[in-house]
């Protein structure tokens, strides 16, 4: 155990960046790995693109309620053993979902996985904020924050070139794979960054407290519509392209993995645009004229998917700034949902974040219900979404006096 007064080790190793990071992306890496192989899931279990899009919902929810819980618990008894046990989790589901048989057996088995994998995606973070001070920890996130970002793209890359190899099994040993490497780098490299003279006890039902002053209060809400519409439209896209690519477009699995990945490069370009814009107007200005581009190109985008027009590209295209808009649209809220609670900072955000879980969920199951068998489905949902977006910057759920 390090004494308080010292530094972590994680600050005084330059590899301390990479262990923060391999933790982030647990989130991003067990959805975007597997997506160019459900298609070839759906045909082994024998079941249509609407029960295989289940798999994607039961992610959610687990990784949903996940976060609201990993947070106060590992405020009472510390990071390390939350960190060990859900990773110990996210493995033994991993290896499980290779040998699954039936689409009800994965749906409950990604949903355990979610669970699992969710106490490294969020407690990875709060270690940042354990070790470093405030300023080195802002810098230290926004790294991490880029190789999260910089993830999605490579994942669904690596994911069609398993099933070049191999079948779509391999995608769960790779990841139980993955897990096992960071098990134990945790139980090796990371001592424990929360000592007890610094824990707060497990009090749930204060952490409840909080949530429910956040669920009756109209500018919380604006936030939560504004990310988690953002947040729903992209799960949507998620869920509904690899059968609208794949299966609809007869995309190869390969393509398919390019094909996302330039979705990332334009989060990145609207992020990089935000952080430049973002001192010039104010936040709630910047975000609604963001959420006004998203709406605007879904109306194209769903024009095509309905009516069959201008084949593929007329898919691909829109969709770049809708979910472009994603990553910027979620720091934005964060940052504003933080600034009406400044005593609860840490509440807050873990409940934005959870709703824009839990919106993901919704609208990738919509997807799943709806599904045809056309994009129909997909530009459907996505275009509610944003417009739901769009809903939340409206003065209805912001006060007129509030800053930023």
């Amino acid at each position: 155990m390090s004494h308080p007064s010292l530094p972590h080790p994680l600050t005084r190793t330059r590899w301390g960046l990479i262990i923060l990071a391999s933790l982030a992306i647990f989130g991003p890496l067990s959805i975007d790995l597997y997506l160019p192989a459900l298609p070839q899931i759906g045909r082994d279990l024998g079941v249509d693109a609407g029960m295989m899009q289940w798999t994607l919902s039961g992610f959610l929810l687990g990784f949903c309620i996940g976060m609201l819980i990993y947070g106060p618990v590992s405020d009472a008894i510390g990071r390390r053993p939350v960190i060990l046990f859900g990773i110990a989790l996210f493995i033994v589901a991993s290896l499980a979902c290779a040998f699954a048989r039936s689409i009800e057996l994965l749906i409950a088995l990604r949903f355990l996985q979610a669970f699992g994998g969710g106490a490294a995606a969020v407690l990875g973070r709060a270690i940042v904020r354990d070790v470093y001070p405030r300023d080195a920890a802002a810098r230290i996130l926004s790294l991490v924050a880029l190789v999260t970002a910089i993830t999605p793209m490579m994942a669904p890359l690596v994911g069609g070139q398993l099933l070049y190899f191999w079948d779509w099994t391999a995608v769960f040993w790779l990841l139980a794979v993955y897990g096992a490497i960071a098990f134990a780098i945790t139980w090796f490299a990371i001592p424990e960054p929360h000592p007890p003279e610094r824990r707060s006890g497990l009090r749930l039902s204060a952490a409840m407290a909080v949530y429910g002053r956040l669920l009756t209060d109209r500018a919380a809400w604006g936030c939560v519509l504004c990310a988690g519409g953002t947040f729903a439209a992209m799960f949507a896209y998620i869920a509904g392209t690899p059968f609208v690519y794949i299966e609809h477009f007869q995309v190869s699995p390969q393509l398919y993995g390019f094909l996302f990945g330039i979705n990332i490069l334009s989060q990145m370009l609207f992020t990089v645009a935000n952080s430049r814009l973002v001192s010039r107007w104010p936040l709630t200005t910047l975000s609604l004229r963001a959420a006004l581009i998203a709406f605007a190109s879904s109306i194209p985008l769903l024009l095509a998917g309905v009516f069959g027009m201008g084949g593929l590209w007329a898919i691909v295209l829109p969709l770049l700034p809708v979910i472009g808009v994603t990553a910027m649209q979620s720091s934005n809220m964060t940052a504003r949902i933080m600034a009406l609670y400044p005593n609860n900072v840490g509440a807050a955000a873990a409940a934005l974040t959870s709703a824009c879980f839990g919106c993901g969920a919704v609208s990738s199951f919509l997807v799943s219900l709806l599904n045809d068998g056309t994009p129909t489905a997909m530009v459907v949902v996505v275009c509610l979404c944003c417009a739901i977006a769009v809903l939340g910057l409206t003065p209805v759920f912001h006060r007129t006096s509030e800053q930023p």
